[in-house]
């Protein structure tokens, strides 16, 4: 144990003398002075609020796919089914609520586009 001690600062005095000549030979070509650094990203001007499932809030059960004006807020203008990510359902209303489009759309109740 006392060995592993004598070890560490000449090990430590090792890494210390090389450290300097690799950091310098690496800023010496690498980027511009005027480069920003990698650890300085900007931040959002407010905290993120996370997206709550509307279904999941409501406690609705089944979406049916009889109602037209609920599916259509799940759309866009061009007749795309908006993602869970914008959206904020959850994985398992999401998956029916895919469905109910779909069968609205078979039974053209929904347009597949809109131009």
């Amino acid at each position: 144990m006392v060995v592993e001690s004598n070890d560490a600062p000449s090990a430590a005095a090792a890494s210390e003398t090389s450290a300097p000549a690799a950091a310098s030979s690496a800023s010496a070509g690498a980027a511009p002075s005027g480069a920003r650094r990698p650890d300085s990203r900007r931040r959002a001007p407010y905290p993120v609020r996370r997206k709550v499932c509307r279904f999941c809030a409501e406690k609705v059960r089944d979406i049916d796919y009889k109602q037209i004006q609920v599916l259509r807020t799940f759309t866009t203008d061009t007749g795309k089914i908006l993602s869970a990510r914008i959206t904020g359902n959850c994985a398992a209303h999401q998956r029916k609520l895919t469905r109910c489009i779909k069968r609205a759309r078979n039974l053209a109740l929904l347009p597949y586009v809109s131009r």
